[in-house]
């Protein structure tokens, strides 16, 4: 337990990313508190927090990456928990949000799952929830409860300063991240090219044109989600056919399903550059992927959320600090 301002504070991990935990506590200095999360042979998870929360203002730190079911779950046992055992606030640090991209109906008999998610952590007991780089802004229109959404493209732009490349253009993958895209045009001070492609079916991209002009530049595909890498592929051989020098890939969240890192090791692909909003694997390492830590900011959160002081200057400001 820390005290903070006058309040007793206690940060928790559940198991989807214990290293990006550790980095919180390590930069909040707030220790990490035990807790035994255990599964039956059936698989029901069973949760139990082994000293006391009452009173306490508590931070759980558990993104719903892969397995997002029982990520998903033990999170929701989790808030259970601590509301019965009379916490005092509980907020959860979930930088990556399963099910953000079911965020709408694009078919008459679909769910939004992404809005069955944000009413499951508030009857859970959820008071707060912080979360990086949402899919669908939308999403915090969801909650009842506060929802802080903060971008990671000031951290991955500054790599990218650092390294002084020239002749840069940025790219988004598609129509839909435009706007994500010349938000990171305009900290790199690059101009903006858009792939127009097409899926013929879920998890394959077919590129129709390229919109901008790449030829003679260093290209940089922005995007918020990697899952199959099947898009940056794709993309990566379009700009190169289309005269790009080289290309580069950025993006918040590494799902990396299936192959992808396979995919991406065998790319033109120059480097592809993420956060580690979601922990990749000690054997999945590529000597082609770069993982940014967001956990010092996430910490720095921690103690602003604590002392009531506003937060979202320590992402927007990343550039202009460094």
């Amino acid at each position: 337990m820390s005290i903070i301002s006058g309040k007793k504070v206690k940060l928790f991990t559940l198991n989807a990313n214990r290293d990006l935990a550790e980095e919180i506590s390590k930069q909040s200095k707030i220790p990490l508190s035990s807790v035994d999360v255990v599964r039956f042979a059936d698989g029901e998870i069973s949760i139990n927090i082994v000293e006391s929360v009452r009173g306490h203002d508590v931070f759980v730190v558990q993104p719903t990456s892969a397995p997002v079911n029982e990520h998903l779950m033990e999170v929701l046992i989790m808030c259970d928990a601590l509301r019965r055992a009379s916490a005092k606030t509980i907020t959860i640090l979930m930088p990556y949000y399963g099910y953000s991209r079911q965020d709408r109906k694009a078919q008459s008999r679909q769910p939004i799952t992404a809005k069955l998610v944000a009413d499951l952590l508030q009857v859970a007991g959820a008071d707060r929830v912080i979360c990086i780089d949402l899919h669908a802004a939308q999403i915090q229109g969801f909650f009842d409860i506060p929802i802080d959404n903060f971008p990671a493209a000031p951290m991955l732009a500054n790599y990218f300063i650092k390294k002084k490349i020239k002749d840069i253009v940025v790219v988004s993958p598609d129509h839909g991240g435009a706007t994500r895209a010349r938000v990171f045009a305009r900290l790199l001070d690059a101009p903006l090219a858009i792939i127009d492609k097409r899926r013929p079916r879920p998890n394959v991209a077919e590129v129709m044109n390229i919109i901008g002009e790449v030829e003679g530049k260093v290209a940089i595909m922005i995007d918020d989600i990697i899952d199959t890498a099947g898009t940056l592929v794709v993309g990566a051989e379009a700009l190169l056919k289309a005269g790009a020098k080289e290309v580069y890939a950025a993006a918040t969240h590494p799902i990396f399903s299936h192959d992808a890192i396979s995919k991406i090791e065998s790319s033109n692909l120059t480097q592809v550059v993420v956060t580690n909003t979601i922990q990749i694997p000690h054997k999945d390492k590529s000597t082609k992927i770069v993982q940014l830590s967001i956990g010092s900011l996430l910490g720095e959160a921690v103690l602003h959320v604590v002392q009531d002081e506003p937060i979202s200057q320590i992402f927007d400001s990343i550039r202009s600090a460094e």
